[in-house]
């Protein structure tokens, strides 16, 4: 057999990568994957600590007393599901958590977190053979949906679940080929990763000028909340979102949308009006100083991620968006280049690094 070919980051920032992306974090219900990332956090943070939202931060403390504080955020919350209604039969009715596509809901399944542990259940579908040929492939709404765990009856299913339990699609993380990995949820745990990646980066040799809060936000599917309210405490003058980004390189997209994005092209780093011009400038030069190949996206707007909130926090900040490219968001088959996971967390780190108290942000 052919040596096992060695992934571009290490056998450790894997397994925290697996175990974080496997861990459900439906928005709201974030705190199983936050209990993996302060654990991995705490051994490289100067301090670490959360709040009542459920945001959790790790803090490298800097050198000088008047460099910049910069905030890193990457939200751990993922789309799901959460339990409406049990009818007599013992079926689920369900209302989405996160912005959901129903034409993938039949046939799937799910693990629905109860009260005495994990369920199994599968999104249920009358046979292809008694659906009448003018209805085939019309999709319901969401609330039409049923999902069967195996239950006897409406107390059966109670025994094992309630209403308000909450659900994630059953699948993991699972390796393809040219070290692309695919699994539910990289939206936006590969965001939340790379922040603990560049808490440990930063944590090793000399210390940066700036004081760096690397957050895990949650309940950014559900409208930038933890992003908003850990903005407000830490009060940053530097606001990066990591998130991931829509990759242009498979078929059904159209660049004169999207731009042109690909997976292992490197970070997409964002510039508009919701990103700094120095940030921008400045998160260029860092990837070309290190040998990092990176690509740009021109945002027209407001860019819909926790950098939009981060902006106009309190006076403002000076606010930007990196990306990792990434197929098939909100799907069960997010898929994304490891290789992207280390240049990304590289190129920040060396951001955080290039800034001094002499940075300027303010236009002129």
């Amino acid at each position: 057999m052919p040596p096992k070919k060695r992934k571009p980051i290490s056998a450790g920032s894997f397994k925290f990568f697996k175990k974080l992306v496997e861990s459900p974090s439906p928005s709201g219900f974030e705190q199983p994957a936050q209990r993996v990332w302060r654990e991995y956090v705490q051994g490289n943070a100067d301090e670490i600590a959360s709040d009542v939202m459920g945001n959790s931060w790790g803090v490298i403390k800097g050198s000088s007393k008047t460099g910049p504080k910069v905030m890193l955020a990457g939200h751990c919350d993922e789309i799901g599901f959460i339990i409406k209604h049990i009818d007599k039969e013992g079926y689920l009715y369900i209302g989405t958590v996160g912005g959901h596509d129903p034409a993938l809901f039949a046939g799937q399944r799910l693990d629905i977190y109860g009260k005495n542990g994990v369920v199994r259940g599968v999104f249920g579908r009358q046979p292809v053979h008694m659906i009448p040929q003018n209805e085939r492939g019309k999709v319901g709404k969401v609330h039409e949906h049923f999902i069967d765990i195996g239950a006897n009856d409406k107390d059966d299913a109670l025994s094992m679940v309630s209403v308000g339990d909450v659900m994630t699609y059953a699948v993991g993380v699972e390796e393809m080929s040219n070290d692309i990995v695919c699994s539910r949820g990289f939206d936006d745990k590969v965001g939340s990763y790379i922040v603990a990646e560049v808490i440990r980066l930063l944590s090793e040799g000399k210390k940066p000028a700036a004081t760096l809060y690397g957050v895990s936000t949650v309940q950014e599917e559900v409208g930038l909340r933890g992003a908003k309210t850990s903005a407000f405490a830490i009060e940053p003058d530097v606001g990066i979102a990591i998130e991931v980004g829509f990759a242009s390189d498979h078929p059904g997209m159209d660049n004169r949308r999207t731009g042109e994005t690909k997976l292992a092209g490197g970070p997409v780093i964002a510039m508009g009006p919701n990103v700094n011009p120095t940030v921008f400038e400045k998160m260029v030069a860092a990837a070309e100083k290190i040998g990092i190949e990176h690509q740009v996206d021109a945002v027209a707007g407001a860019t819909g991620t926790d950098a939009n909130v981060m902006q106009i926090n309190r006076a403002g900040c000076a606010a930007g968006l990196v990306s990792v490219p990434l197929r098939y968001m909100h799907t069960p088959v997010e898929s994304i280049s490891l290789k992207d996971l280390d240049t990304t967390a590289r190129m920040v780190a060396e951001f955080v690094r290039s800034l001094t108290a002499k940075t300027e942000f303010i236009p002129s």
